[in-house]
């Protein structure tokens, strides 16, 4: 039973950090050489992928889903509605001590860090931000939406410059919910969420055929 952890961890790193491009094939007999695990383990790892939308089944074989603008695009209007939700609950509920923690975690992030810290770090602030709601299934919908956007929004926060604007953002949404304006709060997130989204949509299409050229499988449409 210890295998499964280990071998989901390992996967799941190396599709979130493009070691696995969107679109390879995933051969489970491949896989149990290169983990050292038996395919119960392996499929139970795999199985754990599919549900949160990175790997998917082509046939009898196993493949990295590849990038999904449409989807990319639902799951930008799933997190308005919810988040946007979820910070007028936060105005209310979110003690002074936990907004004065969250605070505290954004004064310590430097913008100069490398990429993938920038990515998670976001993920985190925005998953912090909404179980201030009080209600976990507000975080558990970020969360999962965070996952599944965390191979593209690495385009979105390449430069200190997109990071440092996202901080401040950030930054904004906290000290509104320290005032308790919940209209605020909403309307700053509502257009953080937008602002991010067309600006990942402009990332991909500009880095299209680099990413193309690379094997990274893009499919859909980015329309809202």
């Amino acid at each position: 039973m210890a295998e499964q952890p280990h071998v989901y961890e390992r996967l799941r790193s190396a599709i979130l950090d493009l070691e696995r491009v969107p679109g390879s094939r995933i051969p489970e007999r491949g896989l149990e050489a290169e983990f050292g695990a038996s395919r119960t383990p392996l499929r139970a790892a795999l199985m754990r992928l599919e549900a949160e939308g990175l790997v998917q089944r082509d046939g009898r074989a196993w493949e990295v889903s590849p990038i999904d603008l449409g989807e990319i695009a639902r799951l930008s209007e799933l997190r308005d509605a919810v988040e946007c939700a979820g910070v007028r609950l936060s105005a209310a509920r979110a003690s002074d001590d936990a907004l004065a923690a969250l605070r505290d975690a954004l004064g310590a992030y430097d913008p100069e860090r490398p990429n993938a810290d920038a990515v998670g770090a976001g993920a985190d602030f925005h998953v912090k931000l909404a179980e201030l709601s009080g209600n976990h299934f507000f975080a558990d919908t970020v969360a999962s939406a965070m996952t599944r956007l965390a191979r593209t929004r690495w385009l979105e926060v390449r430069t200190p410059e997109a990071r440092r604007t996202a901080w401040e953002e950030h930054r904004t949404i906290v000290d509104q919910l320290a005032a308790r304006d919940a209209d605020a709060a909403a309307d700053s997130i509502h257009r953080h969420i937008v602002g991010t989204h067309e600006r990942l949509q402009s990332a991909l299409g500009a880095d299209a055929r680099l990413l193309r050229a690379r094997g990274v499988a893009i499919v859909g449409t980015g329309g809202r």
